[in-house]
């Protein structure tokens, strides 16, 4: 598996985890002095897809056109 595949998977196991949580969203709770917050976790997420989104497009191929003076 080379980065790119990599990186697309991470992406596709995260957008679906963002599915399932807004399918069925929960409060936000505290469990054993820690608060959960599904909103924030969510953020967190697609943060996550978003910076798969910059790595697979800066490994895409480009090219540079440049002239001599």
């Amino acid at each position: 598996m080379n980065d790119t595949q990599q990186l697309e998977t991470i992406r596709s196991l995260t957008l679906s985890q963002i599915e399932e949580i807004r399918a069925d969203p929960k409060p936000t709770y505290w469990l054993d002095g820690q608060r959960v917050h599904w909103q924030e976790y969510v953020e967190s997420l697609q943060a996550t897809v978003d910076w798969c989104d910059q790595k697979i497009l800066a490994q895409e191929l480009f090219e540079i056109r440049s002239r001599g003076v």
